[in-house]
């Protein structure tokens, strides 16, 4: 492969330069001439694609539809819940005219849509028996944030999921909060192979007029962490502003309850990053676009036979993914070196002395072991190697931040910790006033969460106050 088409960063050179070069060449996407909004090419819209299968399977199970509201969203209706207008003002784009003409309110573009479906839920629930109501919608939103944007990670128009749903019992809610969360620790770990940790959100880190928020974590090999996904309890913030109230069993109206939990786009970045080495990506085999890629070794003297098995090979593995690399016009060494570059967890050699011996070659993305399987035990063979493949990439990925994770009761262990950019765990008082005290003395350090199921884990690492539990600190995206 050329030096124009592969990766020339390096990771630990410039992971920047690695991850833009990465995404760039491997066709997951592409800059626009819009600042901080990317186009999602058809191989990175391709394992968007898998992650929406699986979560709508999964949602489905628990009676969530698919519905659509608006892009649009009138400035009244944003400003109806104080805290939540206050928390996405700096990010809201509005549409203000209409070709030459002002319009007459104006319109923000969908940061997130809350305030839009709930006055439609105001107008749509009267009673018990409507609840739980639960809807999804797979949309776009913009918020233009003022921080560099990176592609996936932070962009100004992305991709995602929301789900919007009302109870009739604040508990009713909060089971769901918590189903939400472990069903995104599944998407992660089971699909992405990316070890994630649960937890509940300080407070200042929690989302704008929420009651409280969950969320899964992580942490990257360059050493930052990233939210992957959130659940939020809105507890009876929206209702009481929207008036959604229903009528109970008890013949009395109340508040509803309500819950809105989302993932993004993001997720196929933190893939990256989480996988990927020098020599490009390695995507898990479960959201692989191609999960096995067919490459025969071409000479002119056995080129029909082997073309012949090539296609067989292919045939008898249509239960998966698979792709055959017939082209002509490149050498079998230049398409080895692409398909490692876009990732494809499994390559299929096949030249004449495997055809000979009615074999076939198996290399691994992760590792480039090989391994000679007979054709007659091949499609059994790729399977256990694609199980094998997510197993290893989610262990190795698993090693790393455990070896990251700092635990300590010690402020001064706490700073030098955050300084060598670790991944901290340290009691804490989750009082707003000593977040934003810890993030001036860590220059930007906040808290990503505390995890569930901590009690009388002593006092606050930096103001010896009681502690709310123990909570993860690093430098975050």
């Amino acid at each position: 492969m050329d030096e124009k088409k592969g990766v020339t960063a390096k990771q630990d050179e410039d992971f920047s330069a690695w991850y833009t070069q990465t995404l760039l060449k491997t066709e997951l996407a592409d800059y626009s001439q819009v600042s901080g909004c990317m186009i999602l090419r058809p191989y990175g819209y391709a394992i968007w694609e898998l992650i929406r299968g699986f979560l709508d399977a999964e949602l489905g199970k628990r009676g969530v539809e698919n519905c659509y509201f608006p892009l649009l969203i009138p400035e009244k209706l944003l400003a109806k819940e104080k805290e939540h207008v206050e928390g996405f003002t700096p990010e809201v784009a509005w549409v203000t005219h209409s070709g030459d003409s002002a319009l007459p309110e104006r319109l923000a573009v969908r940061p997130t849509s809350e305030t839009v479906m709930y006055e439609a839920y105001s107008r749509w629930i009267r009673s018990y028996q409507q609840l739980p109501m639960r809807l999804n919608q797979w949309v776009n939103v913009i918020r233009w944030e003022f921080k560099h944007p990176v592609p996936f990670l932070r962009t100004r128009e992305f991709l995602w999921q929301e789900g919007h749903t009302v109870h009739p019992t604040r508990e009713s809610a909060d089971d769901e909060v918590m189903d939400i969360l472990h069903l995104y620790k599944r998407l992660f770990e089971e699909l992405l192979a990316v070890p994630v940790f649960e937890g509940r959100k300080s407070d200042k880190e929690k989302f704008a007029g929420a009651l409280y928020t969950t969320s899964v974590e992580t942490f990257l090999p360059n050493n930052r962490a990233i939210q992957c996904g959130t659940s939020h309890a809105l507890g009876q913030n929206f209702s009481k502003a929207f008036d959604i109230q229903f009528l109970d069993k008890d013949e009395k109206k109340k508040y509803a309850w309500q819950n809105s939990w989302g993932v993004s786009t993001r997720s196929i970045g933190i893939m990256l990053m989480m996988h990927g080495d020098d020599k490009g990506l390695i995507i898990p085999p479960r959201v692989a676009p191609v999960q096995v890629v067919v490459v025969p070794i071409l000479f002119d003297d056995s080129k029909t036979e082997v073309l012949k098995a090539s296609k067989g090979v292919a045939k008898a593995l249509k239960k998966f993914r698979v792709r055959l690399d017939d082209r002509e016009q490149y050498t079998s060494g230049w398409k080895f070196n692409e398909w490692e570059m876009k990732g494809v967890p499994l390559r299929i050699e096949v030249g004449p002395k495997d055809v000979k011996n009615n074999q076939v070659v198996l290399v691994r993305r992760d590792t480039g072991e090989k391994t000679p399987v007979g054709v007659k035990d091949l499609a059994k063979a790729v399977e256990a190697l694609l199980d094998d493949v997510h197993s290893s990439l989610f262990q190795r990925a698993k090693k790393r931040i455990d070896d990251c994770v700092v635990e300590t009761e010690d402020y001064d262990e706490f700073l030098k910790a955050l300084e060598d950019r670790k991944l901290v765990l340290a009691p804490w008082c989750g009082d707003p006033e000593c977040e934003d005290f810890l993030r001036a003395e860590t220059k930007g350090v906040k808290s990503l969460n505390i995890p569930f199921g901590q009690e009388g884990v002593g006092n606050c690492v930096r103001c010896d106050r009681p502690a709310v539990g123990r909570a993860y600190f690093a430098k975050s995206y």
